[in-house]
Formats: structure tokens, C-alpha cells, sequence
């Protein structure tokens, strides 16, 4: 029965998504709280990090040309650098990428360096 319910809430949301009715997925640079709110945070792999985007459709708070670049790599959409101050609705979904390891202070990382230490993507959902 659960698994049901899974399958018609996700084609409601496919439709609202149609529909406009969604907010778009929020890539960030990593996992930060852009407001005060409750939330819930999971991990997430690139395959359904690409359907999340495809279906909502997204906007870049991406603040480093190099994280911007390895989310264009994964997610296979041109992801633009956007130095922004975000806010995430209620409601609304957002990826951020988490590297393995903290960089040095003061050191800003290349592409190369960020896939070398490593990362996984994280699924953030401001529920309220």
C-alpha cells in the first residue's frame, strides 16, 4: 500500500510540476540552512539529483565557477556560477554538494581537486 501512495503523490507532483505550480530545485555550493525553518536532509544519488532537476527544473545558487562546473558535469545541464543570497521556500527542494574532506583555509579548490577529494550530493527539503 505504501508504495503506491508513493507512486500517485509522485504523479502529483508530476503534475503540478506541469503545471508550474512547483518552486524549482536550489543548487548550493554545500549543505547551509538559508533561513530559520524545519527541515529534512538525506542523501541523494546523481541519478535521482537529474530526474529532481528535469522534473522541477532549477535555479543555480552556486557561488564557486568550480562547483558550478562539477554540478554541470553530474547533473548534465549548464549550471551557471549565480553569487547570490538564496532563500529556500517551504516546500521547496534543494541540492547542495558535499565534499569528503574540508578544504584548507583560504585555498579555493579546482575541479580536479574537488573530484579527487570526493563528494556526494545531498537532498535539502525546507519542510516549514
Amino acid at each position: 500500500m505504501v508504495a503506491k501512495q508513493l507512486e500517485f503523490a509522485e504523479d502529483v507532483l508530476e503534475l503540478l510540476a506541469l503545471d508550474g505550480d512547483v518552486l524549482p530545485v536550489v543548487l548550493l555550493n554545500g549543505p547551509v540552512v538559508t533561513s530559520t525553518g524545519l527541515y529534512r536532509v538525506r542523501e541523494v544519488d546523481v541519478e535521482e539529483a537529474r530526474r529532481l532537476v528535469r522534473l522541477y527544473g532549477w535555479v543555480s545558487a552556486v557561488g564557486h565557477a568550480a562547483t558550478a562546473a562539477v554540478f554541470s558535469r553530474i547533473l548534465a545541464v549548464d549550471v551557471p556560477m549565480n553569487r547570490v543570497e538564496y532563500t529556500q521556500q517551504a516546500g521547496q527542494l534543494a541540492i547542495a554538494l558535499k565534499l569528503h574532506q574540508r578544504a584548507p583555509e583560504g585555498q579555493v579548490l579546482s575541479v580536479e581537486e574537488m573530484l579527487k577529494i570526493g563528494f556526494s550530493l545531498l537532498l535539502l527539503e525546507r519542510l516549514e
